[in-house]
């Protein structure tokens, strides 16, 4: 099993940047591909990035292709994920998952996750 934490979310205006990390628990991470996904209210979960666990494959979703770069530590045991140019419509709370070996877009397919991070752009 791993266990995840989120962190670096907060209040950014339209335009910034920040950088979210996730740390994991155990000494398999990795075995694992991580991924990101945000939740707005009153919206489904969605994917926004993932990294396969050897770090040589990454995808995104087409609305934060250009601005969002996920990247993974492994003597860290740290995912990140760097935003910039961030919008009012990134604001959501954003989740850190995982799953072993191969990267994947879809929620139901990472059985571990993170309790969140809120990031809130204003305009």
């Amino acid at each position: 099993q791993v266990q995840l934490v989120e962190s670096g979310g907060g209040l950014v205006q339209a335009g910034g940047s920040l950088r979210l990390s996730c740390a994991a628990s155990g000494r398999t991470f990795t075995s694992y591909a991580m991924g990101w996904f945000r939740q707005a209210p009153g919206k489904e979960r969605e994917f926004v990035a993932a990294i396969s666990w050897t770090g040589s494959a990454t995808i995104s979703a087409d609305s934060v292709k250009g601005r969002f770069t996920i990247s993974r530590d492994n003597a860290k045991n740290t995912v990140y994920l760097r935003m910039n140019s961030l919008k009012p419509e990134d604001t959501a709370v954003y989740y850190c998952a995982a799953r072993l070996r191969h990267l994947a877009v879809v929620a139901d397919e990472y059985p571990y996750w993170g309790q969140g991070t809120q990031v809130t752009v204003s305009s």
